[in-house]
């Protein structure tokens, strides 16, 4: 019978909390790389430009149609093989950003074309240049709507770091690894990582389901004083 040995938990607590540590750092890293290459792939994809919009969309293809895992193991183990290296935190980052910049253009996408187009026209007759209405006037509304399901991705990127244990980052998945490679002690210590992901990811999502409501709130309030 399994049992929680409250002795070797807190000896490897510190340990579990610096790959926590890390964890963390790796998601905010990769998050705020996605935000951006996500947007500029989204602004490629609804490129009217062939050359422009169509590696933008084989780039979508290729990552949605293929496990995260195995860009993974392209980024670290693969590319060496035509002499492209990597340590393993570099090759973490690349796999992840590329990964979630791909699905979270898609929820920029669809946040953008949402605007209508009456508001891109009226721009257009107060003399504003494209640069100025996306800026001004598309962006603003689009971001209000695309953050509800970016912060999902944020919250799934936390989850999904643990992957890059394969690749010897030290996040809380591979130090727990570690640790149980010498002591054995599965039951406690993937415990305490279990506490740690849910200590996370569970306040994050109630505070994405909270801006969620909040700006749903505000949209109505301002539909209806416009009414």
């Amino acid at each position: 019978m399994p049992y929680f040995d409250v002795g070797v938990a807190l000896a490897n607590l510190g340990r579990l909390g610096e790959g926590l540590v890390l964890t963390v750092l790796l998601t905010l890293i990769v998050m705020a790389l996605s935000l951006v290459v996500a947007l500029l792939v989204a602004l490629g994809r609804m490129s009217r430009f062939a050359l422009l919009r169509w590696p933008m969309t084989a780039y979508i293809e290729v990552i949605r149609n293929t496990p995260l895992l195995l860009q993974l193991y392209y980024f670290f183990f693969v590319l060496p093989y035509v002499g492209i290296r990597f340590d393993g935190f570099t090759a973490a980052v690349l796999a992840l950003t590329l990964n979630y910049s791909a699905y979270m253009s898609e929820v920029y996408r669809s946040g953008i074309q949402a605007i209508a187009k009456g508001q891109h026209d009226a721009a257009h007759a107060l003399g504003m240049t494209f640069p100025q209405t996306f800026r001004r006037i598309v962006l603003p509304q689009a971001v209000r709507i695309v953050i509800p399901g970016l912060g999902n991705y944020f919250i799934s990127l936390f989850k999904d770091t643990a992957l890059c244990s394969i690749a010897g980052v030290a996040e809380v998945m591979f130090t727990a690894k570690t640790i149980t490679a010498v002591n054995y002690q599965y039951f406690t210590i993937y415990t305490v990582c279990f506490a740690f992901y849910f200590i996370v990811a569970f306040p994050a999502a109630r505070f994405v389901n909270h801006l969620e409501r909040t700006m749903k709130r505000g949209y109505a309030r301002r539909r209806l004083a416009h009414a």
